[in-house]
């Protein structure tokens, strides 16, 4: 913990981003019913019935000295999924500066995914120091 909290307090380079990332499931779902119509004066009355519609991975990703903060949506949650981000981050969203990637111990999360997926993965792996 103190790695992290060391690395938001650093003075960053031109060259380089400070980037955050986590992801999350959400479960997708589709109303059965007819929503009731709003009357004058009533509050809303809502049917909490719903039908599964799968779930989305949501690769949740900031770099807040740079104000920004986007959301990749993935159907599923795979090794493969992470190193399409990653290579993301390198070539579209920062391309020639270091990321400093601060993210959690999730089995997917690391940089060897990359291998598995690209085959000039070091030159992504370079570009990114992780914490």
């Amino acid at each position: 913990m103190e790695d992290v909290l060391s690395v938001y307090q650093r003075d960053f380079a031109a060259d380089t981003v400070l980037v955050g990332m986590d992801e999350t499931s959400k479960q997708q779902t589709k109303e059965t019913r007819t929503p009731l119509a709003v009357r004058s004066g009533q509050p809303a009355i809502d049917d909490f019935e719903y039908e599964r519609n799968g779930t989305a991975n949501l690769f949740m990703v900031c770099a807040p000295l740079a104000g920004w903060r986007p959301v990749k949506v993935t159907d599923r949650r795979t090794r493969q999924d992470f190193a399409e981000l990653l290579q993301d981050l390198v070539d579209d969203y920062f391309p020639n500066k270091k990321i400093v990637l601060v993210m959690d111990h999730l089995n997917t999360h690391k940089l060897s995914v990359l291998y598995d997926r690209y085959e000039p993965a070091a030159r992504i792996a370079r570009q990114i120091a992780v914490h």
